[in-house]
Formats: structure tokens, sequence, C-alpha cells
């Protein structure tokens, strides 16, 4: 954990308190058997559940840390390229932030439950990706008045964290990767506006 506590070191808007959770955080999602949750997480370290729920309600940015962390990981020799992609989690009940219709490409329809986007940065050389950011589908895209409503709309949100994220990106990334889905005009001609070469179905 010793990268970790360093990065955190490194990001001044973090304060004692909340990076030594951190820290804890880290090493216990590692170890911990079964679901993370609040409860499972305080049975395996000394925060308790009550604590764990209040420093999750902290903002941190996650983007910068993530960027920090491929700024020490990431190899100068190494091939990069950028991709981004939604995914699916099924999800019950009535109360959950961002509860909707998306589509599943498991069961290939759309089903009720939630859907992040995640733009990464994969390290072709070695053959393994680096979370940059995610952020989740808001509900009311979902409920667009048409089919094609909610595919335009839900392509804007996509290339808004896009166009956000640019300048965390590593010099070194030309290329962006996206599935078919995101090979509409209004997403390529962003991509090309952020100085990136598209690549898609």
């Amino acid at each position: 954990m010793t990268i970790v506590s360093d990065i955190l070191q490194q990001m001044p808007a973090v304060r004692q308190p909340q990076r030594k959770f951190l820290a804890v955080l880290f090493a216990t999602i590692l170890a911990l058997r079964g679901r993370v949750t609040g409860r499972n997480l305080s049975r395996y370290c000394d925060y308790s559940e009550r604590t764990i729920a209040r420093q999750f309600r902290a903002t941190f940015d996650w983007p910068d840390f993530h960027q920090r962390v491929m700024t020490a990981a990431l190899e100068p020799r190494s091939e990069l390229i950028s991709a981004q992609d939604a995914s699916f989690i099924p999800k019950s009940g009535k109360q959950t932030f961002g509860l909707g219709h998306f589509f599943n490409g498991c069961a290939s329809r759309a089903e009720r439950g939630l859907e992040i986007v995640t733009l990464a940065v994969v390290d072709v050389t070695r053959r393994c990706a680096f979370t940059l950011a995610v952020a989740q589908t808001p509900a009311g895209i979902a409920k667009a008045a048409s089919k094609q409503a909610a595919e335009e709309t839900r392509i804007d949100f996509y290339k808004e964290q896009l166009r956000e994220q640019r300048h965390r990106l590593p010099a070194r990334v030309t290329y962006h990767c996206v599935d078919g889905y995101f090979a509409k005009q209004k997403y390529i001609d962003e991509v090309v506006a952020l100085d990136l070469h598209p690549i898609t179905k």
C-alpha cells in the first residue's frame, strides 16, 4: 500500500482523516470475503459501519487519484490507447439513485438496473487497463420520450465524460476505442475535435 499512501500524500485536498480511511479501505477491500458493503467492511477493519458511511459521503477526486496512479504505474515505452464503454449493473428496488432501463449486453436486451460508463487507458504492451474515470448514467436519460431521443441523450452524456477527462489522458494516447453503439456522428465528431483517432466497429 506504499504507492497508495504516497499518492494520497501528493493530493493537497485530502485531509489526514480521509487519507487514513482510504488507505485502510483499499487494504480491507482486498482482504475481505463476500460483498463490499458497509457492514462487511466494518467486520474486517477498525472503522464502524456509521463511520464508513460518513466517510463515503465525503467528496474525493477519483479521476485525479487514478491519473496519479497511472503516472506512477505506466512504463515510458508502453503503447497506450484510451477506451470507453458502458456497463450494466442489475438492481431491484425503487429507492436506488439512477435506477432505470438500460441495455444489458449479457442478456441482449434492456433491463431494469443501473448503468456506469468507464473511461480507461489501455496499456497495449502489457495487456492491462487503468480506469481513469467512472460516471453513473443519470436516470432521466433513460426516461426520454423515445428510444432515439434516449440514445441521443446518452451519447451526449458519454461524450461529455470524454471531454471533461481528456486533459487527464497521457500525451502518448492518440487512439480512442469504443464499441459499435458509440459509432454515431456526434460522438465521432467530438472524439476528432479532441485530437483523438476513433476506432470502433
